[in-house]
Protein backbone atom coordinates (compact mmCIF):
# COMPACT_ATOMS: atom_id res chain seq x y z
CA UNK A 1 0.00 0.00 0.00
CA UNK A 2 1.22 3.38 -0.69
CA UNK A 3 2.00 5.17 2.70
CA UNK A 4 -0.56 7.87 2.05
CA UNK A 5 -3.33 5.38 2.21
CA UNK A 6 -2.23 3.60 5.15
CA UNK A 7 -1.62 6.71 7.04
CA UNK A 8 -5.13 7.69 6.13
CA UNK A 9 -6.14 3.71 7.57
CA UNK A 10 -3.99 4.79 11.08
CA UNK A 11 -5.34 7.96 11.32
CA UNK A 12 -9.04 6.31 10.80
CA UNK A 13 -8.42 3.50 14.29
CA UNK A 14 -6.69 6.50 16.61
CA UNK A 15 -9.82 9.08 16.00
CA UNK A 16 -12.63 6.83 16.07
CA UNK A 17 -11.37 5.09 19.33
CA UNK A 18 -10.57 8.29 21.06
CA UNK A 19 -14.48 9.81 19.72
CA UNK A 20 -15.27 6.75 21.28
CA UNK A 21 -13.33 7.04 24.62
CA UNK A 22 -14.87 11.18 25.24
CA UNK A 23 -17.38 11.49 27.72
CA UNK A 24 -16.92 8.09 28.52
CA UNK A 25 -17.15 8.64 32.82
CA UNK A 26 -20.90 9.65 32.38
CA UNK A 27 -22.10 6.87 30.08
CA UNK A 28 -20.71 4.08 32.38
CA UNK A 29 -22.78 5.50 35.77
CA UNK A 30 -25.99 3.81 36.03
CA UNK A 31 -27.37 1.21 33.11
CA UNK A 32 -30.08 3.85 31.78
CA UNK A 33 -27.03 5.35 30.27
CA UNK A 34 -24.38 2.92 29.43
CA UNK A 35 -27.25 0.65 27.59
CA UNK A 36 -29.63 3.26 26.22
CA UNK A 37 -27.76 6.91 26.55
CA UNK A 38 -30.64 7.61 28.87
CA UNK A 39 -33.68 7.09 26.47
CA UNK A 40 -32.43 10.21 25.04
CA UNK A 41 -31.39 9.39 21.66
CA UNK A 42 -31.96 12.05 19.07
CA UNK A 43 -33.17 11.83 15.59
CA UNK A 44 -29.70 12.54 13.72
CA UNK A 45 -27.94 9.70 16.07
CA UNK A 46 -30.90 7.39 15.76
CA UNK A 47 -30.53 7.46 12.02
CA UNK A 48 -26.19 7.13 11.98
CA UNK A 49 -26.13 4.70 14.27
CA UNK A 50 -29.40 2.29 12.81
CA UNK A 51 -28.00 2.80 8.70
CA UNK A 52 -24.75 2.30 9.48
CA UNK A 53 -25.43 -1.25 11.81
CA UNK A 54 -26.50 -2.55 9.03
CA UNK A 55 -23.73 -3.21 6.86
CA UNK A 56 -21.09 -5.18 8.74
CA UNK A 57 -21.14 -7.53 5.90
CA UNK A 58 -20.25 -5.56 3.03
CA UNK A 59 -17.72 -7.69 2.30
CA UNK A 60 -19.80 -10.64 1.69
CA UNK A 61 -22.47 -7.99 -0.50
CA UNK A 62 -19.59 -7.48 -2.85
CA UNK A 63 -19.15 -11.42 -3.64
CA UNK A 64 -22.77 -11.85 -4.26
CA UNK A 65 -23.10 -9.19 -5.97
CA UNK A 66 -20.11 -10.11 -7.74
CA UNK A 67 -21.27 -13.65 -8.45
CA UNK A 68 -24.97 -12.99 -9.10
CA UNK A 69 -25.54 -9.69 -10.13
CA UNK A 70 -28.84 -7.79 -8.83
CA UNK A 71 -29.92 -11.44 -6.81
CA UNK A 72 -28.18 -9.01 -4.10
CA UNK A 73 -30.79 -6.47 -3.90
CA UNK A 74 -33.35 -8.84 -4.48
CA UNK A 75 -32.01 -10.79 -1.06
CA UNK A 76 -30.31 -8.48 0.83
CA UNK A 77 -32.49 -5.34 0.41
CA UNK A 78 -35.95 -5.57 -0.90
CA UNK A 79 -37.47 -7.29 1.83
CA UNK A 80 -35.93 -5.46 4.55
CA UNK A 81 -37.73 -2.00 3.32
CA UNK A 82 -40.52 -3.84 3.10
CA UNK A 83 -40.34 -5.31 6.72
CA UNK A 84 -38.15 -1.78 8.39
CA UNK A 85 -41.29 0.05 7.04
CA UNK A 86 -44.05 -2.51 8.63
CA UNK A 87 -41.73 -2.46 12.18
CA UNK A 88 -41.90 1.72 11.81
CA UNK A 89 -45.34 1.81 11.74
CA UNK A 90 -46.66 -1.20 14.19
CA UNK A 91 -43.52 -1.92 16.40
CA UNK A 92 -41.35 0.47 16.96
CA UNK A 93 -43.28 3.00 18.77
CA UNK A 94 -44.59 0.49 20.83
CA UNK A 95 -41.51 -0.63 21.93
CA UNK A 96 -40.62 2.80 23.47
CA UNK A 97 -43.47 3.05 25.40
CA UNK A 98 -42.89 -0.01 26.92
CA UNK A 99 -39.80 1.57 29.10
CA UNK A 100 -37.81 -2.68 28.54
CA UNK A 101 -34.35 -2.81 27.83
CA UNK A 102 -33.99 -5.98 25.65
CA UNK A 103 -35.96 -8.09 23.53
CA UNK A 104 -35.26 -11.39 26.40
CA UNK A 105 -37.27 -8.58 29.05
CA UNK A 106 -40.44 -8.92 26.90
CA UNK A 107 -40.12 -12.86 27.21
CA UNK A 108 -38.94 -12.39 30.71
CA UNK A 109 -42.21 -10.10 31.06
CA UNK A 110 -44.83 -12.52 29.49
CA UNK A 111 -43.69 -16.18 29.37
CA UNK A 112 -41.63 -15.95 32.77
CA UNK A 113 -37.76 -16.49 33.69
CA UNK A 114 -36.92 -19.40 32.08
CA UNK A 115 -38.52 -18.55 28.30
CA UNK A 116 -36.39 -14.87 28.90
CA UNK A 117 -33.23 -16.43 29.78
CA UNK A 118 -34.04 -18.88 26.60
CA UNK A 119 -34.78 -16.22 23.97
CA UNK A 120 -31.58 -14.65 25.54
CA UNK A 121 -29.20 -17.57 24.24
CA UNK A 122 -30.73 -17.50 20.88
CA UNK A 123 -30.47 -13.36 20.41
CA UNK A 124 -26.84 -14.42 21.51
CA UNK A 125 -26.81 -16.39 17.95
CA UNK A 126 -28.42 -13.53 16.23
CA UNK A 127 -26.61 -10.76 17.55
CA UNK A 128 -23.16 -12.51 17.13
CA UNK A 129 -20.71 -10.43 15.70
CA UNK A 130 -18.43 -12.94 14.23
CA UNK A 131 -20.01 -12.52 10.64
CA UNK A 132 -18.27 -8.89 10.74
CA UNK A 133 -15.57 -9.92 12.66
CA UNK A 134 -14.54 -12.48 9.67
CA UNK A 135 -15.29 -9.20 7.61
CA UNK A 136 -13.07 -7.07 8.97
CA UNK A 137 -10.51 -9.21 9.11
CA UNK A 138 -10.22 -10.66 6.10
CA UNK A 139 -10.07 -6.85 4.56
CA UNK A 140 -7.08 -6.02 7.06
CA UNK A 141 -5.82 -9.60 5.57
CA UNK A 142 -5.93 -8.12 2.50
CA UNK A 143 -4.83 -4.80 3.56
CA UNK A 144 -1.36 -5.20 5.63
CA UNK A 145 -0.89 -9.23 4.58
CA UNK A 146 -0.93 -9.84 8.75
CA UNK A 147 -1.90 -13.04 9.45
CA UNK A 148 -5.67 -13.61 9.35
CA UNK A 149 -5.96 -14.76 13.34
CA UNK A 150 -3.70 -11.44 14.03
CA UNK A 151 -6.09 -9.58 11.98
CA UNK A 152 -9.06 -10.88 13.83
CA UNK A 153 -7.58 -9.93 17.37
CA UNK A 154 -6.97 -6.52 16.32
CA UNK A 155 -10.04 -6.04 14.38
CA UNK A 156 -11.74 -6.86 17.55
CA UNK A 157 -9.89 -5.58 20.15
CA UNK A 158 -10.34 -1.50 18.35
CA UNK A 159 -13.82 -2.10 17.57
CA UNK A 160 -14.93 -3.14 20.89
CA UNK A 161 -11.78 -1.04 23.50
CA UNK A 162 -14.11 1.88 23.90
CA UNK A 163 -16.96 0.23 24.80
CA UNK A 164 -15.64 -0.90 28.25
CA UNK A 165 -16.13 2.81 29.34
CA UNK A 166 -18.51 4.16 26.64
CA UNK A 167 -21.06 2.28 26.29
CA UNK A 168 -23.98 2.89 23.40
CA UNK A 169 -22.69 6.48 23.62
CA UNK A 170 -19.64 5.66 22.16
CA UNK A 171 -21.33 3.73 19.94
CA UNK A 172 -23.26 6.55 19.02
CA UNK A 173 -20.35 8.90 18.61
CA UNK A 174 -18.56 6.86 16.54
CA UNK A 175 -21.36 5.94 14.32
CA UNK A 176 -21.66 9.49 13.41
CA UNK A 177 -18.32 9.95 11.89
CA UNK A 178 -18.28 6.41 10.14
CA UNK A 179 -21.35 6.67 8.30
CA UNK A 180 -19.94 9.88 6.66
CA UNK A 181 -17.22 7.74 5.62
CA UNK A 182 -19.11 4.85 4.49
CA UNK A 183 -21.51 6.79 1.87
CA UNK A 184 -17.99 8.81 1.36
CA UNK A 185 -15.75 5.99 0.44
CA UNK A 186 -18.66 4.43 -2.01
CA UNK A 187 -19.06 7.67 -3.82
CA UNK A 188 -15.70 7.97 -4.99
CA UNK A 189 -15.32 4.47 -5.98
CA UNK A 190 -18.80 4.73 -8.45
CA UNK A 191 -17.62 8.32 -9.57
CA UNK A 192 -14.29 6.67 -11.01
CA UNK A 193 -15.79 3.52 -12.06
CA UNK A 194 -18.34 5.58 -14.32
CA UNK A 195 -15.14 7.85 -15.14
CA UNK A 196 -12.93 5.21 -16.38
CA UNK A 197 -15.06 2.10 -16.89
CA UNK A 198 -18.52 3.86 -18.63
CA UNK A 199 -21.97 4.77 -17.84
CA UNK A 200 -23.65 1.95 -15.37
CA UNK A 201 -25.70 1.59 -18.90
CA UNK A 202 -23.12 0.66 -20.74
CA UNK A 203 -22.13 -1.95 -18.01
CA UNK A 204 -25.35 -3.77 -17.71
CA UNK A 205 -25.26 -4.56 -21.29
CA UNK A 206 -21.72 -6.54 -20.79
CA UNK A 207 -22.96 -8.40 -17.98
CA UNK A 208 -23.75 -11.92 -18.03
CA UNK A 209 -27.31 -12.81 -18.81
CA UNK A 210 -27.57 -14.49 -15.07
CA UNK A 211 -26.40 -11.11 -13.71
CA UNK A 212 -29.44 -9.72 -14.66
CA UNK A 213 -31.75 -11.84 -13.41
CA UNK A 214 -33.79 -11.95 -9.62
CA UNK A 215 -32.33 -15.32 -9.35
CA UNK A 216 -29.41 -15.10 -10.34
CA UNK A 217 -29.27 -18.87 -10.99
CA UNK A 218 -30.40 -19.80 -7.77
CA UNK A 219 -33.83 -21.62 -7.10
CA UNK A 220 -37.16 -19.60 -6.46
CA UNK A 221 -37.32 -21.39 -3.09
CA UNK A 222 -33.81 -19.88 -2.29
CA UNK A 223 -34.91 -16.07 -3.18
CA UNK A 224 -37.97 -16.90 -1.13
CA UNK A 225 -36.73 -17.99 2.18
CA UNK A 226 -34.22 -15.06 2.27
CA UNK A 227 -37.09 -13.18 1.59
CA UNK A 228 -38.89 -14.91 5.02
CA UNK A 229 -35.41 -14.16 6.79
CA UNK A 230 -35.52 -10.30 6.24
CA UNK A 231 -38.34 -11.39 9.01
CA UNK A 232 -35.55 -10.68 11.46
CA UNK A 233 -36.16 -7.31 11.55
CA UNK A 234 -38.63 -7.79 14.08
CA UNK A 235 -36.40 -9.49 16.68
CA UNK A 236 -33.43 -7.53 15.50
CA UNK A 237 -31.70 -6.52 18.33
CA UNK A 238 -30.13 -3.40 17.20
CA UNK A 239 -33.33 -2.11 15.94
CA UNK A 240 -34.80 -2.88 19.51
CA UNK A 241 -31.95 -1.33 21.20
CA UNK A 242 -32.45 2.09 19.17
CA UNK A 243 -36.13 2.20 19.10
CA UNK A 244 -35.50 1.86 23.58
CA UNK A 245 -33.06 4.49 23.44
CA UNK A 246 -35.46 7.12 21.38
CA UNK A 247 -36.04 9.88 22.94
CA UNK A 248 -40.26 9.48 21.96
CA UNK A 249 -42.40 7.24 19.75
CA UNK A 250 -42.33 9.49 17.48
CA UNK A 251 -38.35 9.59 16.71
CA UNK A 252 -37.92 6.07 16.42
CA UNK A 253 -40.55 5.91 13.65
CA UNK A 254 -39.61 8.24 12.09
CA UNK A 255 -35.82 7.60 12.47
CA UNK A 256 -36.57 4.48 10.61
CA UNK A 257 -38.67 5.52 8.03
CA UNK A 258 -35.68 7.88 7.04
CA UNK A 259 -33.25 4.99 7.41
CA UNK A 260 -34.73 3.25 4.27
CA UNK A 261 -34.10 6.38 2.25
CA UNK A 262 -30.34 6.03 3.05
CA UNK A 263 -30.22 2.48 2.83
CA UNK A 264 -31.42 2.31 -0.60
CA UNK A 265 -28.95 5.19 -1.69
CA UNK A 266 -26.34 3.15 -0.10
CA UNK A 267 -27.79 -0.63 -1.45
CA UNK A 268 -27.66 1.54 -4.81
CA UNK A 269 -24.21 2.36 -4.81
CA UNK A 270 -23.02 -1.06 -3.71
CA UNK A 271 -24.79 -2.28 -6.49
CA UNK A 272 -23.57 -0.60 -9.07
CA UNK A 273 -19.94 -0.95 -7.71
CA UNK A 274 -20.35 -4.55 -7.54
CA UNK A 275 -21.40 -4.45 -11.09
CA UNK A 276 -18.65 -2.49 -11.95
CA UNK A 277 -16.56 -5.13 -10.67
CA UNK A 278 -17.47 -8.08 -12.36
CA UNK A 279 -17.02 -6.85 -15.79
CA UNK A 280 -13.08 -4.78 -14.76
CA UNK A 281 -11.93 -7.44 -12.29
CA UNK A 282 -10.37 -11.06 -14.18
CA UNK A 283 -10.07 -12.85 -10.51
CA UNK A 284 -12.93 -15.12 -9.81
CA UNK A 285 -12.49 -14.21 -6.06
CA UNK A 286 -15.78 -12.46 -5.19
CA UNK A 287 -14.94 -11.69 -1.67
CA UNK A 288 -12.39 -8.89 -2.56
CA UNK A 289 -15.07 -7.15 -5.09
CA UNK A 290 -14.79 -4.15 -3.59
CA UNK A 291 -11.52 -3.88 -2.26
CA UNK A 292 -9.50 -4.94 -5.48
CA UNK A 293 -11.92 -2.18 -7.64
CA UNK A 294 -10.91 0.62 -5.68
CA UNK A 295 -7.21 -0.48 -6.40
CA UNK A 296 -7.73 -0.58 -9.76
CA UNK A 297 -9.39 2.57 -10.09
CA UNK A 298 -8.71 4.80 -7.19
CA UNK A 299 -4.84 7.06 -7.01
CA UNK A 300 -3.33 7.40 -3.70
CA UNK A 301 -5.25 9.16 -0.94
CA UNK A 302 -8.90 8.25 -2.50
CA UNK A 303 -7.82 4.68 -2.08
CA UNK A 304 -6.90 4.96 1.45
CA UNK A 305 -10.16 7.27 2.16
CA UNK A 306 -12.20 3.94 0.02
CA UNK A 307 -10.29 1.67 2.20
CA UNK A 308 -11.09 3.85 5.63
CA UNK A 309 -14.97 3.65 4.39
CA UNK A 310 -15.18 -0.12 4.19
CA UNK A 311 -13.35 -0.23 7.79
CA UNK A 312 -15.73 2.03 9.10
CA UNK A 313 -18.97 -0.23 7.36
CA UNK A 314 -17.47 -3.43 8.91
CA UNK A 315 -16.53 -1.52 12.30
CA UNK A 316 -19.45 0.16 12.95
CA UNK A 317 -21.92 -3.08 13.51
CA UNK A 318 -19.08 -5.19 15.25
CA UNK A 319 -19.25 -1.99 17.82
CA UNK A 320 -22.76 -2.14 18.46
CA UNK A 321 -23.67 -6.22 17.95
CA UNK A 322 -20.72 -7.23 20.32
CA UNK A 323 -22.35 -4.37 22.54
CA UNK A 324 -25.49 -6.33 22.30
CA UNK A 325 -24.43 -9.57 22.19
CA UNK A 326 -22.48 -8.48 25.89
CA UNK A 327 -25.49 -7.08 27.34
CA UNK A 328 -27.47 -9.74 26.21
CA UNK A 329 -25.25 -12.77 27.97
CA UNK A 330 -24.34 -9.86 30.81
CA UNK A 331 -27.82 -9.00 32.23
CA UNK A 332 -30.31 -11.12 29.92
CA UNK A 333 -28.47 -14.56 31.16
CA UNK A 334 -26.00 -14.06 33.38
CA UNK A 335 -27.79 -12.02 35.12
CA UNK A 336 -31.43 -13.30 35.79
CA UNK A 337 -28.90 -16.90 36.39
CA UNK A 338 -27.93 -15.26 39.78
CA UNK A 339 -30.15 -12.83 40.46
CA UNK A 340 -27.09 -9.80 39.84
CA UNK A 341 -28.57 -6.65 39.50
CA UNK A 342 -25.33 -4.78 38.28
CA UNK A 343 -25.71 -4.57 34.62
CA UNK A 344 -22.91 -2.44 33.89
CA UNK A 345 -20.40 -4.60 35.16
CA UNK A 346 -21.99 -7.95 33.77
CA UNK A 347 -22.13 -5.89 30.40
CA UNK A 348 -18.16 -6.05 31.06
CA UNK A 349 -18.25 -9.51 31.30
CA UNK A 350 -19.97 -10.13 28.57
CA UNK A 351 -17.56 -8.31 26.01
CA UNK A 352 -14.73 -10.56 27.63
CA UNK A 353 -16.52 -13.34 27.05
CA UNK A 354 -18.92 -12.97 23.66
CA UNK A 355 -15.70 -11.26 21.89
CA UNK A 356 -13.67 -14.21 22.30
CA UNK A 357 -16.48 -16.50 20.87
CA UNK A 358 -17.20 -14.35 18.25
CA UNK A 359 -13.30 -14.50 17.50
CA UNK A 360 -13.49 -18.50 17.60
CA UNK A 361 -16.55 -18.72 15.02
CA UNK A 362 -15.28 -16.18 12.63
CA UNK A 363 -11.96 -18.12 12.05
CA UNK A 364 -13.51 -21.40 12.38
CA UNK A 365 -16.74 -20.46 10.29
CA UNK A 366 -15.21 -18.35 7.08
CA UNK A 367 -18.48 -17.58 4.98
CA UNK A 368 -19.86 -14.26 5.60
CA UNK A 369 -23.26 -15.35 4.04
CA UNK A 370 -23.59 -18.76 5.39
CA UNK A 371 -23.58 -17.41 8.83
CA UNK A 372 -26.62 -14.93 8.16
CA UNK A 373 -28.42 -18.00 6.71
CA UNK A 374 -27.77 -20.08 9.13
CA UNK A 375 -28.54 -18.03 12.46
CA UNK A 376 -32.06 -16.80 10.55
CA UNK A 377 -32.97 -19.96 9.40
CA UNK A 378 -32.71 -21.67 13.16
CA UNK A 379 -33.60 -18.97 15.29
CA UNK A 380 -35.79 -16.54 13.22
CA UNK A 381 -39.05 -19.49 13.25
CA UNK A 382 -38.61 -19.37 17.47
CA UNK A 383 -38.39 -16.43 18.37
CA UNK A 384 -40.47 -13.91 15.82
CA UNK A 385 -44.30 -15.18 16.79
CA UNK A 386 -43.70 -15.35 20.28
CA UNK A 387 -42.32 -11.80 20.05
CA UNK A 388 -45.20 -10.34 18.36
CA UNK A 389 -47.50 -11.96 20.73
CA UNK A 390 -46.27 -10.08 23.91
CA UNK A 391 -47.67 -6.59 21.70
CA UNK A 392 -51.12 -8.24 22.12
CA UNK A 393 -53.35 -8.68 24.30
CA UNK A 394 -53.90 -12.66 23.98
CA UNK A 395 -52.49 -14.89 27.00
CA UNK A 396 -50.55 -17.70 27.08
CA UNK A 397 -48.97 -20.22 30.08
CA UNK A 398 -45.56 -19.72 30.93
CA UNK A 399 -45.51 -23.40 29.02
CA UNK A 400 -46.98 -22.67 26.18
CA UNK A 401 -44.72 -19.56 26.00
CA UNK A 402 -41.71 -21.91 26.27
CA UNK A 403 -42.88 -24.44 23.95
CA UNK A 404 -43.56 -21.79 21.11
CA UNK A 405 -40.05 -20.32 21.91
CA UNK A 406 -38.21 -23.77 21.97
CA UNK A 407 -39.88 -26.02 19.35
CA UNK A 408 -39.73 -24.12 16.19
CA UNK A 409 -36.14 -23.83 16.81
CA UNK A 410 -35.25 -27.48 17.14
CA UNK A 411 -37.41 -28.62 14.48
CA UNK A 412 -35.48 -26.10 12.22
CA UNK A 413 -31.67 -27.47 13.57
CA UNK A 414 -33.36 -31.01 13.02
CA UNK A 415 -34.23 -30.37 9.64
CA UNK A 416 -30.71 -29.00 8.65
CA UNK A 417 -28.94 -31.52 10.47
CA UNK A 418 -30.61 -34.30 8.48
CA UNK A 419 -30.33 -32.10 5.09
CA UNK A 420 -26.48 -31.98 5.70
CA UNK A 421 -26.47 -36.43 5.47
CA UNK A 422 -28.73 -36.09 2.92
CA UNK A 423 -25.65 -34.13 1.13
CA UNK A 424 -27.79 -33.22 -2.13
CA UNK A 425 -30.31 -31.14 -0.67
CA UNK A 426 -32.99 -30.13 1.95
CA UNK A 427 -35.71 -32.63 2.86
CA UNK A 428 -38.37 -31.97 0.15
CA UNK A 429 -36.00 -29.40 -1.30
CA UNK A 430 -37.40 -27.18 1.98
CA UNK A 431 -35.01 -25.16 3.48
CA UNK A 432 -34.63 -25.36 7.32
CA UNK A 433 -36.64 -21.88 8.21
CA UNK A 434 -39.52 -23.29 5.98
CA UNK A 435 -40.75 -26.26 8.58
CA UNK A 436 -39.59 -23.93 11.53
CA UNK A 437 -42.13 -21.05 10.75
CA UNK A 438 -44.67 -23.80 9.66
CA UNK A 439 -44.51 -25.45 13.14
CA UNK A 440 -44.33 -22.12 15.37
CA UNK A 441 -47.74 -21.04 12.97
CA UNK A 442 -49.10 -24.48 13.72
CA UNK A 443 -48.07 -24.26 17.92
CA UNK A 444 -49.79 -20.89 17.62
CA UNK A 445 -52.95 -22.01 15.96
CA UNK A 446 -52.87 -25.28 18.89
CA UNK A 447 -52.48 -23.03 21.50
CA UNK A 448 -54.89 -20.00 20.61
CA UNK A 449 -57.87 -22.85 19.68
CA UNK A 450 -57.09 -24.51 23.06
CA UNK A 451 -57.46 -21.47 25.19
CA UNK A 452 -60.46 -20.52 23.33
CA UNK A 453 -62.10 -23.21 23.99
CA UNK A 454 -61.07 -23.36 27.72
CA UNK A 455 -62.74 -20.00 28.23
CA UNK A 456 -65.93 -20.61 26.77
CA UNK A 457 -66.07 -23.89 28.13
CA UNK A 458 -65.53 -21.66 31.48
CA UNK A 459 -68.12 -19.45 30.68
CA UNK A 460 -70.62 -21.84 30.16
Amino acid sequence: MHFVDLSVIILYFIAVVSIGLIRSKKSAKDTGNYILVGRKLSLPGFIATLVTTWYGGILGIGENTFNYGIQTWFIFALPYYFFAILFAMLIAPRIRSKQLVSIPDHFHNKYGRISGITSGIFILFLASPAPYILSIGILLEYITGLPFIWSLLFATILSLIYLWRGGFGAIVRTDIIQFILMFGGFILLVVFAWQKIGSPWEVFSLLPKEHLSITGGKSVSYIIVWFFIALWTFIDPGFYQRCAAAKSPKTAQRGILISVIFWFIFDSLTLTAGLYAKIAITSDHGLFAFPALGDMLLPPLFYGLFLTGLLATIMSTIDSLGFISAFTFGRDIIGKLTDKSNSVQLTKLGLIVMASIAVILAYAFPSVVNLWYLTGSLFVPGLLIPFLLTFTKIQLTNKQGLTLLIVPVIISLFWFIISIFNFQSSIFNLEPFYPGILTSILITTIILIRNYQKGESISK
